[in-house]
């Protein structure tokens, strides 16, 4: 029985999407379901928007770790990026540098890919690799609209949706009971949206 395919659609700088990437393999461990990444872009998604002037800094210091996994991607497929997101979070949100250049140049060492992906970091609009990034973006804007964030997931068939946002990611059995609930949840027609206010930090364990 083919495992059911269910992606993710991340931008490596999010600390909710790290979290939920680490729910999603937690969970793949006890269900028979196959995990993709795919990048999308909160540079993207943000650009022309009216924001506060520390939220925008960070939007423009937040292209370069996606076009890299673009081409992280590009040159060494899905295993590459998933290597390159897993060390990317490990630096950058668990280990807590915020030196954006840095983790991305500590993923791209465990990928596997060689430093030539480091070559697209700085953001050139319109190059190769930004039509490949908001093209990946768009996949996920497709499927959910442009009011949400990341991360945004889909269960291949039925109704894809931001989110979860989790925090600390569950583990074991509890991974996999949430995974079913939000499968349900794409099989309902009409579905939108669940939410509550976040309280707290993120806890990382």
């Amino acid at each position: 029985m083919t495992a059911r395919r269910v992606d993710l659609f991340f931008d490596p700088t999010c600390p909710f999407a790290w979290m939920t990437s680490r729910w999603l393999l937690e969970a793949a461990r006890v269900r028979d379901v196959e995990p993709r990444f795919r990048v999308m872009s909160l540079s993207v998604l943000n650009e022309g928007r009216d924001l506060d002037p520390g939220y925008r800094a960070a939007m423009d210091q937040s292209w370069g770790p996606a076009r890299v996994a673009i081409r992280v991607e590009q040159l060494g497929g899905q295993d590459a990026l998933s290597a390159y997101y897993t060390a990317f979070g490990e630096h950058y949100h668990v280990g807590g540098s915020h030196d954006r250049r840095a983790a991305t140049e500590h993923a791209v060492a465990a990928s596997g890919v060689g430093t030539e992906a480091l070559e697209v970091y700085e953001n050139v609009a319109g190059d190769e690799t930004d039509r490949a990034l908001r093209a990946s973006h768009q996949g996920a804007i497709d499927l959910v609209g442009d009011e949400v964030g990341t991360p945004v997931i889909s269960f291949g068939a039925g109704t894809a949706y931001f989110g979860p946002v989790i925090s600390p990611a569950p583990k074991g059995e509890a991974a996999g009971k949430l995974l079913d609930a939000l499968a349900t949840l794409a099989e309902t027609e009409g579905f939108y949206e669940i939410k509550r206010s976040r309280t707290g930090g993120i806890d990382f364990s």
